[in-house]
């Protein structure tokens, strides 16, 4: 991670003005795209910096390679964070980005010693009770039906056959490189994190989303909130609500302790 410099925005585009103290950090589900994140931007404004990950193959980086692993996502986005880390910050990640978060994580407070106030883990089992699946090595059929069975993309989309020659590329390798993730045990993290997850998500139960509790040496949360894998588009505000209380937590943290902004 380079120090003195602002973040990457070839990875980490920004929704609203940069001169909130604190930095929401916001990485995609499988398939996903930084544009997910803009309306949950907008229910914070103007309490937080928002950046969200950008990955390649997708919406204006379409014409570079997607890359395929989770520890090559989270490598590049740790490396794009810039300064970052020099000022307060939260991370959230929803589905396959809550791994990815969790990985940057782990690189942080290894490589530089510093952490996120808070780590926010959105509708995803635990690193270390990841399931077994196989929806990359589908047909363009079965990678259609996996994704209406979760919701979260428009039907137009997916029952228009130029628009999904467009766009499932970049699913089918966010789904490769989710589901051939594999945790390595290591410590805990030393920040907080809150499970976030739908009662009826297909992909992810109260145990396996409770399970987060073992990755983190801090305070743990779960909250359990009405729907299925996109609960997040039908509770934004209350959701938006948790991030703004961690985020008023991380600013008055620091001026407490004289940390630099």
């Amino acid at each position: 991670m380079s120090s003195g410099a602002g973040p990457d925005p070839r990875w980490l585009r920004r929704f609203g003005p940069a001169g909130a103290g604190v930095r929401l950090v916001c990485f995609p589900h499988a398939g996903g795209s930084a544009s997910y994140f803009y309306p949950l931007a907008e229910a914070l404004a103007p309490d937080a910096d928002v950046l969200a990950a950008q990955y390649p193959g997708r919406q204006d980086r379409f014409s570079e390679p997607c890359l395929d692993t989770v520890d090559d996502l989270a490598e590049a986005v740790y490396r794009s964070l810039g300064d970052t880390a020099r000022r307060p910050f939260v991370f959230f990640g929803h589905s396959m980005g809550s791994v990815v978060a969790f990985e940057v994580v782990r690189r942080l407070e290894e490589r530089t010693g510093r952490s996120p106030s808070r780590l926010f883990a959105s509708g995803y089992p635990a690193p270390s009770r990841l399931p077994v699946g196989a929806v990359h090595r589908r047909d363009d059929a079965g990678v259609v039906r996996e994704l209406r069975a979760i919701g979260g993309t428009d039907p137009a989309w997916l029952d228009d056959e130029d628009l999904r020659a467009v766009f499932l590329p970049a699913v089918r390798a966010d789904y490769r490189a989710i589901e051939n993730y594999t945790w390595v045990p290591g410590t805990p993290l030393s920040c907080p994190i809150t499970t976030l997850i739908g009662s009826a998500d297909p992909h992810t139960t109260t145990g396996s989303g409770s399970a987060w509790r073992e990755h983190t040496a801090a305070e743990f949360d779960l909250r359990v909130f009405s729907g299925g894998h996109f609960f997040v588009d039908e509770h934004r505000p209350e959701i938006a609500g948790l991030i703004r209380s961690a985020v008023e937590q991380a600013s008055e943290s620091t001026t407490i302790t004289g940390g630099t902004p």
